[in-house]
């Protein structure tokens, strides 16, 4: 089953695109990476979007323009890869977050825009999308839903195993019995909305501004106070807590700071935070993944944090680290596509695993799912 995997994080710079091709091979899913790509978005719906994020006020006029213009953008970065790479049987669209709503450690609501029917209706096959609710509905946090990825692609190594995505939120698998999984906190959020500021540049290349500076003590340990650290997983956050006016109420006390020791500070922020999450569950060998693992200053900076880890690229599982998120939604769809459950309740806290996302029919013909599977795949290996 060839299935196209959607995805855009908090950066919200682009839509992350991989189409698997999956079979089952006894009690393993076999997939196949056909095609990946990186679409970025327009840049007024770019703009769009930030305008409408937290802390800034938004309206339903707002809201109602975000969907469409997110799900045609879904809907165009799908018709791409299908003239590329051929026809698919399904897409899973994560769509974009708006707004993960927090209160006291409980998500108590979530919100991903990008109206799949416009992927429907522009590429003809059934579209799988509005993948956490379901967990949220049953007391989960709605995240990481990566999670299954993690523990079907590394389970059965030596461990505990770790998966780490650096996106705008760092977030951690731990491949363990049992297993756990949760946001971290703020890999480039804060980073990219410094850099953003002081540059006008959306991301500081190769780490060099952070490279240049120095840590700046005060400021690290205000940032390094902030409350959500010391909560215990499952945990979940976003730019609802990680925004730039964030960011703004806690440089203002130090106006002698610059802009390299600011990014620097960051950087370490990131670092720290990562290596206290990793030590906390003495986990052996770590897989990163996500934008971040491109950024060598940041890489370093966590690396050497951890002496006697091994620090490897999700490359190294043939899976490449700037299309494991779109990869892990394909993997969502061909589970729902299946009648399978796509959550792991130990990682989201939910009450028991749930059959994710709603499925919108294609905009021609009969809406046709495979035979549902009675037990789900043990483990998932990529060839090719």
């Amino acid at each position: 089953m060839r299935v196209l995997g959607l995805s855009s994080g908090t950066s919200h710079d682009a839509i992350d695109v991989a189409l698997v091709d999956f079979r089952l091979d006894g009690d393993a899913l076999v997939g196949v990476l056909e095609h990946a790509d990186h679409v970025p978005y327009p840049d007024e719906l770019r703009a769009q979007i930030i305008a409408a994020l937290p802390p800034n006020p938004t309206d339903l006029g707002a809201v109602c323009r975000l969907d469409t213009g997110i799900g045609q953008a879904f809907a165009a970065a799908a018709w791409q890869a299908v003239h590329a790479a051929g026809p698919v049987d399904l897409v899973c669209s994560h769509g974009q977050t708006l707004y993960h709503w927090t209160e006291d450690g409980a998500v108590l609501g979530t919100l991903q825009l990008g109206q799949p029917a416009w992927i429907a209706e522009r590429v003809g096959v059934p579209v799988v999308s509005d993948v956490r609710t379901a967990d949220v509905a049953a007391g989960g946090q709605g995240a990481p839903l990566v999670s299954l990825l993690d523990l079907l692609l590394l389970r059965g190594l030596p461990g505990p195993v770790g998966a780490l995505n650096l996106g705008g939120i760092a977030n951690l698998t731990v491949v363990a019995d049992p297993p756990a999984a949760f946001d971290i906190g703020p890999a480039n959020a804060l980073l990219d909305a410094a850099c953003r500021q002081l540059t006008g540049k959306p991301y500081d290349r190769d780490g060099r501004l952070a490279a240049a500076g120095l840590v700046h003590p005060g400021l690290l340990a205000a940032l390094m106070a902030e409350p959500y650290y010391a909560r215990r997983p499952p945990k979940t956050t976003g730019k609802e807590l990680f925004h730039d006016a964030y960011l703004a109420a806690h440089i203002e006390a130090f106006p002698d700071l610059t802009p390299e020791d600011l990014m620097s500070t960051l950087a370490t922020l990131t670092a720290m935070t990562v290596v206290d999450a990793v030590r906390s569950h003495g986990i052996a060998t770590l897989a990163v993944s996500g934008g971040g693992a491109e950024n060598p200053e940041l890489m370093k900076r966590i690396a050497k944090r951890l002496p006697g880890v091994e620090v490897l690229r999700s490359d190294a599982y043939k899976v490449p680290s700037d299309a494991k998120e779109a990869i892990a939604f394909a993997l969502i769809g061909w589970f729902t596509a299946h009648g399978l459950p796509g959550t792991v309740a130990a990682c989201t806290g939910a009450s028991g695993e749930r059959v994710l996302g709603r499925i919108s029919p294609p905009a021609r013909g009969v809406l046709v799912l495979p035979e549902a599977v009675e037990k789900a795949p043990k483990s998932v290996r990529f060839e090719g």
